[in-house]
């Protein structure tokens, strides 16, 4: 059986690992959320590439690829390139939140003409 004074002495020490180990659970399930966020993102900025190289692969005009672009990601940049037959969109991002820091980048291709 334990002595009184030993149990008095780890009377607090649950709260103490508690208080100690929540801030690494905050800070692991913040870095979770950002990457979940940076990943919706980056499937955003593929889908605005696709759309973009089609849009300018039919004729239509950079500004109206760039408008598209900059609706399906805030902020985003459109660097059209022509590759041979193909016409190129690149589309260039800052990831949100946490990972701000990061450059998200897509590219996508079609043939020219809409072929």
């Amino acid at each position: 059986m334990p002595s009184v004074s030993g149990s008095r002495r780890s009377r607090g020490s649950t709260t103490a690992e508690f208080a100690t180990a929540l801030p690494a659970v905050v800070l692991v399930l913040a870095c979770c959320l950002g990457a979940v966020q940076v990943i919706g993102v980056q499937v955003r900025l593929t889908d605005a590439a696709a759309t973009a190289a089609r849009v300018l692969a039919r004729g239509d005009s950079t500004a109206r690829a760039a408008g598209l672009v900059h609706r399906a990601v805030a902020g985003a940049s459109l660097a059209p390139e022509r590759r041979g037959e193909f016409v190129c969109a690149g589309v260039v991002a800052r990831a949100p939140g946490i990972f701000a820091g990061l450059t998200l980048e897509a590219v996508s291709c079609a043939l020219a003409g809409g072929q």
